[in-house]
């Protein structure tokens, strides 16, 4: 008594399968296609079908007739890879994801900060001092100055030569304000606090609201 086969064990998926089982088993890839037929149990023709996509894919090639040999890459190596790409997309997924999150934030920071410029209540309290600016450890012991300037203002700074840095700054709205905000080193001493006032008297006003 006869057992129909199912459709999907017919199927060219199946049968390609299994043909890649029997390449990985063959000496040197080398396989007669008489035999794959046998062992397949299908006809020549479907084992045709298969070979005829490998070879035109340039993974296989004709020896003779009915041997074909597989030429493409190492089935070990390749199968090896596997886990591998699924590691790769598994962090791909997580900085994907990562990626939405930074934009959500950004997004919902920069609307807070329109909130927040946008209320004229706000307008007098946008502005740092030059106590401010020396509180910065960053800034100790470098050259650090402040610009006022009006909308739509221009800064370049040209490449550096040896000797010098230039910084252009145009402005066709209104005057620039340029302040020097010398931020030394403090060494502790009992002079610190009066040095300091003195030189808090002489560079502020503060920087003012508008200041770029």
């Amino acid at each position: 008594m006869r057992v129909k086969k199912r459709r999907f064990d017919q199927s060219l998926v199946y049968l390609t399968r299994k043909f890649m089982e029997l390449v990985k088993k063959a000496p040197d890839g080398v396989l007669d296609l008489n035999e794959v037929a046998t062992l397949l149990g299908v006809r020549k023709r479907r084992v045709y079908d298969i070979t005829n996509v490998l070879d035109g894919i340039h993974l296989i090639q004709k020896r003779s007739k009915n041997v074909i040999q597989w030429i493409g890459s190492n089935l070990d190596q390749l199968l090896g890879k596997v886990p591998e790409q699924e590691n790769l997309r598994d962090e791909i997924s997580s900085l994907s994801a990562m990626e939405e999150a930074l934009d959500e934030l950004i997004k919902d920071c920069a609307q807070q900060l329109f909130e927040l410029t946008d209320d004229k209540e706000n307008a007098k309290y946008p502005y740092v001092t030059y106590q401010d600016i020396r509180s910065i450890q960053a800034f100790h012991e470098q050259i650090v100055i402040a610009i006022k300037a009006p909308e739509e203002t221009k800064l370049e700074i040209p490449i550096p030569k040896e000797d010098c840095i230039e910084v252009h700054v145009k402005s066709t709205n209104g005057p620039i304000d340029v302040y020097l905000c010398e931020v030394e080193q403090e060494k502790p001493s009992a002079k610190t606090s009066d040095k300091m006032d003195t030189v808090t008297s002489e560079t502020e006003p503060s920087v003012p609201p508008d200041e770029g």
